[in-house]
């Protein structure tokens, strides 16, 4: 037997995260969970650790360390708080493979600090990619890292790849389910509330990336992660609503010739194979029948009603900092949804008065998206109706 891979989930709290430990715990011969973290839920990081026995826990809320360390006094876990430990403890030894799967802008620093220290990626955060993923693909060429995708969409890219990673993409579709509003008009969208947004038809989620489906924001950010993991030029790429959520995405080759990745919409099957890739282990997921579904339909994205899907192609377009910004004024406008503070085609709209509004930085460093983040924040902040 090889040594087991030591695993670390950042993010262990979130959907991704608690269907990681799962996938872990069915190979304890193969991984070794060394780290797990949480941002505030302190309650499910302490049930997490006392289950799971990782080496050492993170609460990136400070305000809980006291909570979580007096929780695991007993155990032979570590315990440490900020997010400067949540950096620091990707880099250990110990550490093969970091699973991201944090929400949101919060997942660059420490998948930078990863990469630094030359450990395998598996990448559920998107949005370190869309903030800055010139930097990040520069970075882990630069550092010989391989980033293996978590995203079910480009998982099956990946999938499709194997094998084929010295022919030329003619064209790369990521599917979308069309979320909970699929042939919805502007009309009806003005009265939708949160609770209708959060109803997703195929995936079970957070809430940021559940409003995110329904916005097509979330397609929109898988385009531009795209890009950068598969170096693709932006008409390489296309989107195509496929409401049944059987096949995951497709490549096309120079070819002519298509290669899809299908099976039933389960988010473990993309995490496993991040983690245990090349291989594929034996699993008790359940099995796709194509009797079940006797018809796979598709249809084209309305991209003047969900105006997010095309502000993510002009941001992928535009270069430098525009995702950056676009990315922060989207978490601010959904966030703010989620408060019931504005409309669902507010998100939009704010999304694109900031993106437009702010300059944005055509070659940037690793200070400029930073800088650009923060701006954007509080630019997309100050339209939102108080």
């Amino acid at each position: 037997m090889t040594q087991k891979k030591g695993i670390a989930i950042l993010g262990s709290t979130g959907s991704i995260g608690t269907q990681a430990l799962e996938v872990i715990a069915a190979y304890p011969d193969f991984f070794d969970l060394q780290v797990i973290t949480a941002g505030k839920n302190a309650d499910l990081l302490i049930e997490q650790a006392l289950k799971f026995q990782p080496n050492t826990v993170v609460i990136s809320d400070e305000a809980q360390y006291q909570k979580v360390k007096t929780a695991l006094s007993k155990e032979d876990i570590h315990v440490y708080a900020g997010d400067e430990a949540l950096c620091q403890v990707v880099e250990s030894n110990d550490v093969h493979t970091v699973l991201t799967a944090l929400v949101g802008y919060a997942g660059l620093k420490p998948t930078l600090r990863a990469i630094y220290a030359k450990k395998t990626i598996a990448l559920a955060n998107k949005e370190t990619l869309v903030v800055a993923g010139e930097l990040v693909t520069r970075l882990a060429r630069e550092n010989g890292v391989n980033i293996y995708p978590v995203d079910s969409e480009h998982s099956a890219i990946f999938q499709c790849l194997v094998g084929e990673f010295h022919n030329k993409i003619e064209k790369i579709y990521l599917t979308a389910s069309g979320g909970p509003f699929r042939g919805w008009t502007e009309e009806q969208l003005k009265t939708v509330k949160k609770e209708q947004a959060l109803k997703h038809p195929n995936w079970s989620m957070g809430a940021k990336i559940t409003i995110d489906s329904a916005t097509l924001m979330n397609k929109g950010l898988e385009v531009i992660e795209a890009k950068w993991l598969f170096n693709l030029k932006p008409e390489e790429i296309d989107v195509i609503v496929h409401p049944q959520s059987i096949v995951h995405s497709l490549v096309q080759f120079q070819d002519g010739s298509m290669k899809a990745q299908m099976g039933l919409p389960d988010m473990k099957l993309p995490i496993q194979f991040a983690l245990t890739f090349p291989d594929r282990f034996q699993t008790d997921f359940p099995r796709f029948n194509f009797m079940d579904y006797p018809q796979l339909t598709f249809e084209k994205p309305d991209r003047a009603v969900f105006k997010n899907l095309d502000l993510a192609f002009k941001a992928m377009e535009m270069g430098g900092t525009a995702a950056c910004i676009l990315n922060a004024a989207n978490e601010v406008s959904v966030e703010a949804f989620l408060k019931d503070q504005i409309q669902f085609l507010d998100i939009a709209e704010i999304n694109e008065k900031t993106m437009l509004g702010l300059n944005f930085v055509p070659n940037p460093a690793y200070e400029d998206y930073v800088e650009s983040d923060l701006q954007a924040r509080a630019f997309a902040q100050s339209l939102v109706k108080k």
